[in-house]
């Protein structure tokens, strides 16, 4: 009989924790990868990996958690932490208290729901100059708007579907993240500077300091960060 990993994540605090259970093995190691990357799209301040349930029955799935904390080092800079605590008390709470410093509120971040229609990468701009007005960095403003209009004019030319815009403020960078229900792989393109939204995801990796993508579900999370000073 196969192995089985089950989970469990709650998302009620600003540190995600996810227990998990069962048998982990190579077969199913990308599975938990995927629950894990669904749990880093969503930006939590950090991600606890509660394994006190979980059985190890082959070694070799072990480098999927080893994966998991460097995507969050790099996207969405947040700590990535296994525990597993000696005893079956309320030990739930220290460790996402811990790693938050006490905080009771989330990481500062604007956030809307687009379809791919015309006017989205309007929309787009709009929640960057908003987010950039609200933390004071307005020099920024121009920088997010192209990087943003760009990824969401990807989403409606190549995705086709709706898509979560999120710009999310955790110092010492400003991060930008675009999720869709597509699976392609964002490809950089040439394209003529002066074509609107065709200046393609060169632009955007010389305006940001890093960018990449996440595989989520049947979908994506195409992100970038800038350097708020």
């Amino acid at each position: 009989m196969p192995s089985r990993v089950t989970w469990q994540v709650d998302h009620s605090r600003p540190t995600t924790l996810v227990r998990l259970g069962g048998t982990l093995d190579v077969d199913n190691a990308g599975s938990v990868r995927n629950a894990l990357n669904e749990c880093l799209a969503a930006q939590p301040d950090a991600l606890v990996v509660d394994v006190r349930d979980l059985t190890v029955a082959d070694r070799r799935a072990l480098p999927v958690f080893a994966a998991a904390a460097r995507q969050a080092a790099e996207w969405p800079g947040i700590p990535v932490v296994l525990w597993q605590p000696e005893g079956t008390g309320a030990a739930s709470v220290p460790p996402a208290v811990a790693l938050t410093g006490g905080r009771q509120r989330r990481s500062s971040q604007v956030r809307v729901r687009l379809q791919p229609v015309a006017d989205a990468c309007r929309h787009a701009r709009e929640l960057a100059r908003d987010g950039c007005e609200r933390w004071g960095l307005p020099s920024l403003a121009g920088p997010v708007s192209v990087v943003l209009s760009e990824l969401v004019t990807n989403v409606v030319r190549h995705a086709g579907t709706a898509m979560d815009v999120r710009l999310t403020l955790r110092a010492p960078y400003l991060h930008i993240a675009v999720a869709d229900g597509h699976p392609g792989s964002p490809r950089p393109r040439n394209s003529h500077p002066t074509t609107e939204g065709g200046r393609g995801l060169l632009l955007v990796r010389s305006l940001t300091e890093r960018w990449g993508f996440l595989p989520v579900g049947e979908g994506k999370v195409v992100w970038a960060t800038l350097a708020t000073a």
